[in-house]
């Protein structure tokens, strides 16, 4: 059941192509004013990604990711005919957005909660956003541990898509997944590795800030503009 007043969420991934990864770095200081000014904007992050499943040392410098807080559909509506996702089509191999309604936001990013849950998942399809800023005391033993619930990300059932996405290499990092059901999700969630390193996080407490969230995918075209 979708609520009235409700925003909308999309995360778009562009993929550049060799020739263009020193233009693509570039925006993430260039395109920001270009972003701001989007109609219907509540919330942004344009970000890097990683290579390989979950979190990853190692950059993808060919893939960028931007995440959007739209106020209303209307504006959700806008986005590809806007200046600012315009010019990053001109210039990207590909790229895809997918659309989405939270159900569930709890934590903080920059000191705030940008999303609000508006939408209400009943079955099928869910998306995840987990999001942290690691403490510097904190981070070998971030560093040391993660890897190991990475690679069981890489095996999971029922697992459609992932990214990790971040600001800061290794001090702000968020990882993006795709899941056929909230019962593959759980299941990965409670799996050991997983269990795990949430168990060492609250215990000797890596994060200065923390924010998790759940989506339900979207389609624009099936929703009104109320």
């Amino acid at each position: 059941m979708e609520k009235r007043n409700r925003s909308i969420c999309s995360i778009t991934f562009f993929e550049y192509r060799k020739g263009k990864r020193w233009w693509a770095f570039n925006q993430m200081q260039l395109a920001i004013k270009p972003i701001q000014s989007l109609e219907g904007i509540e919330f942004f992050k344009l970000m890097g990604t990683g290579g390989g499943f979950g979190f990853s040392l190692s950059p993808d410098f060919h893939t960028y990711s931007l995440f959007i807080v739209w106020k209303d559909i209307p504006s959700a509506k806008q986005y590809t005919q806007s200046e600012a996702y315009l010019h990053f089509n001109k210039n990207c191999k590909s790229n895809f957005t997918y659309w989405m309604g939270c159900v569930q936001s709890k934590g903080s990013w920059g000191g705030e909660n940008p999303l609000q849950a508006s939408f209400e998942y009943n079955d099928g399809e869910i998306m995840v956003l987990t999001r942290a800023r690691v403490r510097w005391a904190k981070i070998w033993r971030f560093l040391r541990h993660t890897p190991a619930a990475s690679r069981s990300l890489q095996n999971a059932s029922g697992l459609i898509f992932t990214k990790g996405i971040g600001e800061i290499p290794v001090l702000e990092q968020a990882t993006f997944s795709f899941w056929e059901s909230m019962g593959h999700m759980e299941k990965y969630a409670y799996q050991k590795d997983h269990l795990n390193i949430v168990k060492k996080v609250k215990k000797e407490g890596w994060y200065r800030e923390e924010l998790f969230a759940r989506f339900i995918p979207i389609s624009l075209d099936k929703l009104g503009d109320g």
